[in-house]
């Protein structure tokens, strides 16, 4: 399994970063690995949202489907993809930082599935230039200016 775990601390109050976060038509925003986002379930974050989400891989792009799983505004949400290839899990954490603004956990974990998980060793490195990559976006994204309405991307 390769796992990418980072915090990032954010002015924008705990509700507006979480909203921000659980929607993720929002990570084409901040993560350059992603192309594209198109919500096909549900209206914003939520429980049961569902996502297409577009990733750079190399020259092409693949589309994962992201499920929300998890949701419980507005600490904490898990959602899930799984082809035949592999699973992605990321769990999305929002606390209240000291002094004010919050502190965002995103973990991001990802398995390959069957004979394809003898090379999960290989994808660690692959990921943790990938997140690191990812988490400078994110880092850049809630420096910013918090948005005033619905993160509707």
């Amino acid at each position: 399994m390769a796992r990418y775990v980072t915090e990032v601390h954010t002015p924008w109050p705990v509700a507006t970063a979480f909203a921000y976060m659980a929607d993720l038509r929002n990570f084409a925003h901040w993560d350059p690995g992603v192309r594209t986002v198109t919500q096909t379930e549900g209206d914003g974050a939520g429980p049961g949202a569902v996502f297409d989400v577009t990733v750079r891989t190399g020259p092409t792009a693949i589309v994962l489907t992201y499920r929300t799983v998890e949701f419980d505004e507005p600490e904490e949400a898990l959602v899930v993809a799984e082809n035949r290839l592999l699973t992605s899990e990321d769990r999305i954490r929002v606390t209240p930082a000291a002094g004010g603004g919050s502190v965002v956990e995103y973990d991001a974990q990802l398995r390959l599935k069957g004979v394809l998980g003898v090379g999960d060793f290989a994808l660690r490195p692959v990921f943790q230039r990938i997140g690191d990559r990812a988490a400078a976006g994110l880092r850049s994204a809630l420096e910013g200016t918090a948005p005033e309405t619905s993160a509707n991307g």
